[in-house]
C-alpha cells in the first residue's frame, strides 16, 4: 500500500512533499518555479529538472521564463522518465506539468514517499477554463499550492484565466504573446462590469 504508516514516518523522516505553482499564462509560474529551484542548488541540494521534450519555445533543453530567466533541465517525453531519471536527486523541478501523461501524479508521489521535494509548475486551466491535464490530482496530493495571477490585460485586474487569441480547437497549442493573452473572470467570459 503507498500511504502505510512507514511510508508516512518515512517521508517526515526525509523530508519528500509535493509542492504546486499554478495559474494562468504569464502569471509567473516557471519564474517561482526557478527561484525555487535555485534556491535549492545555493543550499547544496542536488537538483533535477525536467520539462516535456514537445516545449521547446525558447529552448530545446532549458526551462526559460517569459522574462527570459533560465535553468538547465532535461526534456524527457513522459512521467515515468522522470522517476528513472530523478530518484536519487534531493529535489526534482518539474516545469509545464500540464502537458505531462495522468501517471504524473503517481510519479512525484513516488518521488515525494522517497524523500524527495517535488516541485511541479503548470498551467491549472486550458483556454476554455476547463481543468488541465494532470493538474487537479496534483493540486489534491500537494502539501502546498502556490496559485499565481497575471494581470487581465483588458482591465488591469487580476487574471487567472488564458484566453486564446487565434482559432484552434485543439486544447494543446504552444504559443506566446501572439496566441495567448491573460484575463480576468469578467474579461475571459465577456460579463459586462457596469
Amino acid at each position: 500500500m503507498l500511504f502505510s504508516e512507514d511510508v508516512f514516518k518515512r517521508r517526515n523522516e526525509l523530508g519528500g512533499s509535493i509542492e504546486v505553482i499554478c495559474g494562468s499564462m504569464f502569471s509567473g509560474k516557471t519564474e517561482e518555479l526557478i527561484r525555487r529551484l535555485r534556491r535549492a542548488q545555493i543550499a547544496r541540494l542536488t537538483v533535477e529538472i525536467f520539462k516535456p521534450r514537445t516545449d521547446t519555445r525558447y529552448d530545446e533543453t532549458a526551462v526559460v521564463s517569459h522574462n527570459s530567466t533560465s535553468i538547465q533541465s532535461t526534456p524527457v517525453d513522459s512521467s515515468s522518465a522522470i522517476l528513472l531519471l530523478g530518484s536519487d536527486v534531493q529535489v526534482v523541478g518539474i516545469d509545464e506539468a500540464q502537458f505531462f501523461d495522468d501517471e504524473l501524479p503517481n510519479v512525484c508521489t513516488i518521488l515525494a514517499n522517497k524523500g524527495v521535494r517535488v516541485i511541479v509548475a503548470g498551467l491549472d486551466m486550458d483556454f476554455k477554463g476547463k481543468p488541465f491535464g494532470p493538474m487537479p490530482k496534483l493540486m489534491a496530493i500537494a502539501e502546498s499550492v502556490t496559485k499565481v495571477h497575471a494581470v487581465c490585460v483588458k482591465c488591469g485586474n487580476p487574471a487567472l484565466y488564458s484566453y486564446r487569441l487565434v482559432p484552434d480547437a485543439g486544447t494543446i497549442l504552444l504559443g506566446e504573446k501572439e496566441s495567448y493573452e491573460p484575463r480576468c473572470r469578467a474579461c475571459f467570459y465577456g460579463v459586462d462590469q457596469d
